[in-house]
């Protein structure tokens, strides 16, 4: 009997701490909710009502909906940048469908909505799954394709969602007991949980764990991850439907502030970043967690503004407590720290080693020196350069054509290319930052407010005066080092993924800009810096000089330096850079400051062409600056690129902006046309590469 009852204790006990381990993140998610409700309790005016209780979970319920769809592509490996701009799409939709006056059918309206989403994940589904594109650039540009679609159902705040939608899914499934949001949440839940037992739910968490062994054992990988994008897109236009349901109206710009907290939830409901562990149930914890945060501190009086700080600083510490390991990231670092000091104190450093040059020298054969006299020529030389840049500028010659017998007076007008130069320059340097982030095989998703609040800052410091000048510029730009190296220390040392990082610290950002300028920014441009940016010199604007110069400068450093083959050199494969002897974590740090730098010079350059700064003014500058990049024939993934490819592909698209704004096409064209731009260049690359 008891020879039997121990090995089944045993088994029981070991099978017992398997599932705790497994659901290790929830169940930390759970305990910290918990918490946070209890804090909740105590901070409160008095013990927490049903009514407060309904209040809560009906704040979360949009964000926890949504981030169960991103959990699950998050679970197959992928990334999706969409799912903001999905539901603004469903909830402008159904504010200009329905009629605010007359009853509606619930479930015909969110069956639509569902729709709408699950349609953007086909489409999602389609370019990642069947033509194996990268997910981030895929959702990046659907994300634009979606905003500008948005912006021409509706082009700002209005229309009306009929109260019977806010009824049902903001009421009481029980009354006095039982919420409706909860009641959503629990069903999405629970087809989760049955969708988890089928194959499709094996299949996933495998293609997350290892795709190629996935595909190895027979798993469908690509129709796996179609289906993974068509049901987080169901998953976020049910949360389009909710939060119509809630405001009751519709706002082209409504999803755009979740994506942040999505990523947020997910991490801190405990999926691990890059697929195969964790759940949706950690994950509506999570949001919960964001949405008590924010709370407390609106209870406590602090601003609001400190919502997204609180935020980015959450996903950060999320990513770092769930990646503690022994083989992380840090630990490595820390182990390279380690093994470094110690060879420090015993001498054997490199840079402690005699530096003698030890090598034989072997003199060349004559006939070898003169062979390697003889330079190749310039187009054989250089044929990967120009078979990737050239196409840009064929694309441009076409653009300048059809705009001179569009609109006329284009190709032999100086004044239309200044125009173009000028309009050129914000781009050109951005796309020295991201175009060098790109080419180490990473992102930069704190451009748009790196520019903001560099545009903030400056124009409060300076207010109109030249001599401020002196000390603003300087203040910026150090600032803008400051926001590079953050972002390189935690992708490199921390192991912290790039698209997380950037993501992270762009919600920072936004939160401390608008905590600067208290949500209104004051001051003005000075009359120097509004000169540099629309006087004349002979005819010419002064910020043109600087773009050539700039340019110049570009070429040099990527491809006539160490840092640029260092750059190139991770671009082609970490791990090889770093056995030749590459200081990768040192490299990236710098690639960050160069991109965070160039951003704050546009910020800059954008408070003189305007004469102010706003907020928000680096907004639409994210997906361009990677479509210029992209178009002009860097490989998304790293490691191939020219800056000159990429001053191409900035011409091309601002001639092509300034040709749409000679039409009568709407300025939301201008999103569409951009990701469809990035689409189709990554397609033709990707072809061409294969080829």
């Amino acid at each position: 009997m008891t020879e039997t009852a121990l090995p089944s204790s045993v088994s029981g006990s070991l099978g017992l701490r398997r599932a705790l381990a497994k659901n290790r993140g929830a169940l930390i998610a759970a305990a910290v909710f918990a918490i946070l409700l209890f804090i909740v309790d105590w901070v409160s005016a008095g013990p927490l009502t049903y009514f407060d209780i309904s209040f809560l979970s009906s704040g979360g319920a949009t964000s926890a909906i949504a981030a169960i769809g991103q959990t699950i592509v998050i679970l197959s490996g992928g990334f999706d940048l969409s799912a903001g701009a999905v539901i603004s799409l469903v909830n402008v939709v159904l504010a200009s469908s329905m009629d605010p006056m007359a009853p509606a059918s619930v479930a015909l309206w969110t069956l639509a909505g569902i729709g709408i989403g699950a349609a953007v994940g086909a489409f999602n589904g389609f370019f990642i799954a069947v033509l194996r594109m990268q997910p981030i650039v895929v959702t990046l540009s659907t994300m634009f394709i979606l905003q500008g679609v948005t912006l021409l159902v509706m082009d700002k705040p209005g229309g009306g969602v009929s109260p019977d939608l806010g009824a049902f899914y903001l009421g009481d499934a029980i009354p006095g007991w039982l919420p409706m949001p909860l009641v959503v949440i629990g069903v999405v839940l629970l087809l989760w949980l049955w969708l988890k037992g089928t194959r499709f739910g094996t299949a996933l968490y495998a293609i997350g764990s290892d795709a190629d062994s996935a595909a190895a054992v027979g798993v469908n990988v690509v129709l796996t991850k179609f289906l993974v994008y068509v049901i987080a897109g169901g998953c976020y236009g049910v949360a389009g439907v909710f939060i119509s349901a809630q405001t009751g109206s519709g706002d082209p710009l409504v999803g755009n502030p979740l994506l942040l907290s999505m990523f947020a939830a997910v991490v801190v409901g405990g999926t691990r970043l890059g697929g195969g562990q964790g759940g949706p149930v950690g994950t509506v914890f999570g949001a919960y967690i964001l949405m008590m945060v924010v709370n407390i501190l609106l209870v406590l009086n602090v601003s609001a503004y400190y919502s997204t700080i609180a935020e980015g600083a959450i996903l950060i510490l999320a990513v770092l407590a769930g990646s503690i390991s022994h083989g992380s990231v840090l630990a490595q670092q820390l182990r390279a720290a380690k093994a470094r000091f110690a060879a420090w104190r015993a001498g054997m450093l490199p840079s402690q080693l005699d530096r003698a040059d030890r090598r034989l020298r072997i003199a060349a054969p004559a006939r070898e020196t003169k062979a390697a006299a003889v330079r190749p020529p310039f187009h054989i030389r250089h044929a990967e350069t120009l078979r990737y840049a050239l196409p840009a500028y064929l694309c441009l010659l076409v653009v300048v054509v059809v705009t001179q017998f569009w609109l006329g007076r284009a190709i032999f007008n100086p004044g239309y290319w200044n125009s173009l130069l000028v309009l050129s320059s914000f781009l050109a340097i951005l796309a020295l930052g991201q175009g060098t982030v790109i080419l180490t095989g990473g992102l930069d998703l704190s451009v748009p407010w790196t520019i903001g609040i560099s545009g903030i800052i400056l124009a409060g410091m300076v207010n109109g005066s030249d001599a401020a000048l002196l000390y603003a510029l300087p203040t910026v730009l150090l600032m803008a080092v400051a926001i590079g190296f953050a972002n390189g220390v935690g992708i490199a040392y921390l192991g912290i993924s790039p698209i997380v990082m950037t993501l992270a610290t762009n919600g920072i950002l936004q939160g401390f800009a608008l905590l600067y300028s208290q949500g209104t920014p004051a001051g003005f441009s000075s009359p120097m810096l509004r000169w540099f940016m629309t006087g004349r010199i002979l005819g010419i604007t002064p910020v043109v000089f600087f773009l050539v110069a700039f340019a110049a400068a570009a070429v040099m450093l990527l491809g006539r330096t160490a840092f640029g083959r260092r750059v190139y050199g991770i671009g082609n494969g970490v791990r090889a850079a770093q056995l030749s002897g590459i200081a990768v974590e040192k490299t990236l740090i710098l690639v960050y400051v160069l991109s965070a730098v160039c951003a704050a010079l546009v910020g800059i350059m954008l408070t003189g062409f305007s004469g102010q700064a706003s907020l928000g003014m680096g907004d639409d500058y994210l997906l361009p600056s990677i479509a210029v990049v992209v178009v002009g024939g860097a490989l998304i993934t790293g490691g191939r690129g020219h800056y000159l490819g990429m001053l191409g592909g900035v011409l091309l698209l601002t001639a092509l902006q300034m040709l749409l704004a000679g039409t009568t096409l709407p300025y939301a064209t201008r999103a569409i046309l951009y990701g469809l731009v990035v689409l189709g260049a990554v397609m033709a690359l990707r072809e061409r590469r294969q080829h």
